[in-house]
Parts: structure tokens; sequence; C-alpha cells
């Protein structure tokens, strides 16, 4: 099943004309999962080659301007279309007064937005993946998150199958299930006698803005993808410090003690470019990258390869559009 996570903001807390606010898209199978939604992020879904798909569910890790205007507008532009499905929106403790003042700006909508406000350590269960909440260090209400696939089991082992006297077809599917099975000749065959060791699945650590913390390492500990925010270099560290950012050296460290495969760096102060703070990080930190906005970092299956950034990878082909194009 296909994995990736797609830049649609990587700006700090203003834009440039080439990075727009926070918003980044996790795209699993047919799922589409937007975490934080800056001013702008429906004009980037427009712009991208994912256009503005009928979203299920928002996450939000924290309550300030660069991270949540884009809400408002998004909302009322599903209702224009014509939105009947509930729409999910999660958050930290806040959330449900945050949407609740911006009703008056937002007016009747076509459909209900559902708000759930969740504390560090919540677990949502999804269809084999379940979404994680753990605590970061902002100063307000916030929350990373977490995407970590279910084990899969074990390589099918053919060639003991064959020697055990397993026919080909449904048996074989029921093994690799985890079931037993009885062969025509009237042994029974276990799983395990077919199956390598379970193999892990996926996982992706999204941290929204935060100085460094031990809950993140902890969070982040074997991640295939860690997505986090060096606002600032090592120059700017005092800076960091008093507005609870990351340096990109900071966030490095995090990356090399957590042992994730790609550190991707997000939410740039408007005075970098971008290659001053992957050189700052590959520094302590090899496997680091800076995407650009529409740029995709691709998580293949461990077997299929490591993550790479996919540069300007959301700007070519146009998913098809799964919304209502209702006339206002």
């Amino acid at each position: 099943m296909d994995l990736d996570v797609v830049f649609l903001g990587t700006a700090g807390s203003m834009p440039t004309a080439q990075r727009a606010p926070a918003a980044l898209l996790v795209r699993r199978g047919g799922d589409r999962l937007l975490f934080d939604c800056g001013e702008g992020t429906q004009r980037q879904l427009l712009r991208s080659s994912v256009g503005l798909v009928e979203l299920g569910e928002i996450f939000v890790t924290h309550f300030h301007a660069d991270h949540i205007l884009g809400l408002p507008g998004l909302f009322k532009t599903f209702s224009l279309r014509g939105r009947e499905r509930p729409l999910d929106v999660y958050g930290p403790r806040g959330l449900v007064d945050l949407l609740g003042s911006l009703r008056r700006v937002v007016g009747k909508l076509s459909y209900e937005v559902q708000v759930i406000e969740l504390e560090p350590g919540d677990v949502l269960e999804r269809d084999g993946y379940r979404l994680a909440t753990f605590a970061v260090s902002h100063g307000v209400p916030a929350v990373g998150w977490s995407l970590i696939e279910a084990t899969r089991p074990g390589r099918f082992d053919v060639e003991a199958a064959d020697a055990l006297g397993v026919p080909s077809g449904p048996a074989r599917g029921a093994l690799q299930q985890g079931e037993s099975v009885t062969c025509p000749d009237g042994t029974t065959v276990h799983s395990d006698q077919v199956l390598g060791a379970p193999r892990p699945g996926r996982k992706i650590v999204i941290t929204g803005d935060t100085a460094p913390a031990e809950t993140i390492v902890e969070a982040a500990w074997g991640a295939d993808v860690l997505v986090t925010e060096a606002t600032f270099s090592e120059e700017e560290a005092e800076r960091a410090q008093e507005t609870m950012h990351q340096t990109a050296a900071q966030a490095a460290g995090i990356a090399k003690r957590a042992n994730v495969g790609l550190l991707a760096l997000t939410h740039l102060s408007s005075r970098y470019f971008g290659p001053e703070i992957a050189r700052e990080a590959r520094e302590i930190f090899s496997e680091t990258v800076v995407p650009k906005d529409f740029d995709v970092v691709e998580v293949p299956l461990a077997e299929r390869g490591t993550p790479q950034l996919a540069k300007g990878g959301a700007l070519h082909r146009r998913e098809p559009e799964a919304v209502s194009s209702a006339p206002q």
C-alpha cells in the first residue's frame, strides 16, 4: 500500500513567495489525512496534483494562527460544494472553543463538523494503522501525531509450504493470515511453519511546532520519517529558546537519538532559503531533507527501499477529485 507525505505549506510564522503556512497531507492508500491547515491551504491543494479532495479528517497540532487560519475557508468551500458527509477535526484541549468562535465567520454549513479534543497518549484506531498523540513543548496546548501501521505477517516460505504438502490456493492464503490448515493427507500445518518473523509496519511522526523535548525522541523512536520544525539555525539558538522552537541542529540531534530513517525539516523562518538549514542538520544527521511546498516524501515498505524526497512530486498528474461540484 502506498504511503507518502505531501508538503503543502513549509513556511514559519510568515508566508513567503515560495512557502505557504503550515499544512501537510499524509496519503495512505485511499486515506487522505490533513495535518494543520494554515492560511491558503485549500488553494495549495487546488494547485497540487491532489486537488481539493473531500477530506474526512483534519488533525491540528496547536492553535497558533499560522496553523489554523485556513480552516474557515476550507469549511465554507466544502459547504458551497454541497458536502453532506460529516468532517471530523481532532486537536488538543481548547479545540471546541476555537471552532465554536469560528462559527460566526463560517456561517451555516451543509454538513456537520465533529470536534474531538485529545490529550497526549490518546490513540485513534484505523484500518491497518493507528494515530497516536504525544506531548510536545511549545508553551500552549499542543500535540504531535504518529501514524503507526500494524505489524505485518512474515514472508511466506513457498519451499516450506511445498515440502509440507500445502496446496496452492486458499490454504496458503489462510496460512498467510495466521490460520492453521489441514492438508489433503490429513496433516495440520500451522502458520509459523511457513511464515518468517513478523515485519513491522511503517511509522511517520509529525511534531508541529516545538522546542526540543524527550517526548519527541520517545515518540519518534525507529520512525521511517520524522517531520519536525527547524525554524532557526544555531546562530539564532537564543531566539529559538525564547519562542519555544528548534534549530536545525537540535532537530537533527533528536533524529539521530531516535534512530529515524529520514528527517524532514519544515516551518522555516523567512530569513532562510533551505540549503543552509539542510547543511547544518546534515552535519549531525546525514539523512536530512528540507522540503519545499509541493515536495513529497515517499515511504515504501522496508523491503522495497528507504524513504525518498520527490521534489515537486505533487505538481504532476492530478488525482480524481472526490468532491461534488454543485454550483453556488
